[in-house]
């Protein structure tokens, strides 16, 4: 049996300033994380789901980015707003978040070299 129900990781990622795809960090995605740990712990979910910060989660453009797992969740443009509903929902009940769900395009396959560099 694995340690936690669910593991949550909140992107922390900083960019230089200007940078084309922005980051979470810049999104408020330090405090959010901090706010949904607490929002989880006050739903009595501590031991059971595990709240972790992240590095990049390649989805900056979507940030600030949550994903859920196991069930491999991805959620974006997250707020401090939105953490009852992603609490009660998703981590009590089960039930993901459709309003807040990444819809990802199509990718082209990215050389090792390049995907490296973007998150520079």
């Amino acid at each position: 049996m694995p340690p936690f129900v669910r593991h949550v990781f909140v992107c922390e990622n900083q960019r230089p300033p200007g940078h084309p795809k922005g980051c979470c960090a810049d999104k408020g995605s330090v405090a959010l994380r901090q706010a949904l740990k607490k929002a989880a712990g006050d739903a009595g979910l501590s031991g059971q789901v595990r709240i972790n910060s992240s590095g990049c989660l390649d989805a900056c453009e979507y940030g600030a980015s949550v994903v859920v797992y196991p069930e491999t969740v991805w959620y974006g443009h997250v707020t401090e707003a939105d953490i009852p509903e992603i609490v009660r929902s998703h981590l009590v009940e089960g039930q993901p978040v459709e309003r807040l769900r990444i819809a990802f395009p199509p990718k082209a396959p990215e050389t090792p070299n390049a995907k490296a560099k973007d998150r520079e």
